[in-house]
């Protein structure tokens, strides 16, 4: 593919006979970056409301369904406490390591 970096899909598509939008192989890099934009957002949400947070709660969030992230996106908007968030993690989580570093990051909060 390092042939074909300056052209765009549309140029490699024609030049090949084929539609590479519709592979398997794009879907799939297409929804690896959905998943990573929607993880850096988690991200960026969570420490903007509660500050920096540890490698091991980052890893925990990776590792969460994409559709529990989008909704852990739009809950954190809703957070006012320690509850509320363990409530939404707790069936994808290892809670009891969570729940340790989510109450520590809400003590040292203002909420």
């Amino acid at each position: 593919m390092y042939k074909f970096e300056k052209l765009t899909l549309r140029e490699v598509e024609v030049m090949l006979g084929i539609s590479l939008g519709r592979s398997r192989a794009y879907r799939e890099i297409k929804q690896e970056g959905i998943e990573q934009a929607t993880f850096n957002l988690v991200i960026r949400q969570l420490i903007k409301r509660f500050g920096e947070l540890s490698a091991e709660i980052r890893g925990s969030i990776s590792a969460l369904p994409l559709p529990v992230m989008e909704n852990l996106s739009e809950a954190l908007l809703d957070f006012t406490s320690y509850g509320k968030g363990l409530a939404m993690l707790n069936p994808y989580v290892d809670i009891n390591y969570f729940a340790v570093n989510l109450l520590i990051i809400f003590r040292n909060t203002n909420l």
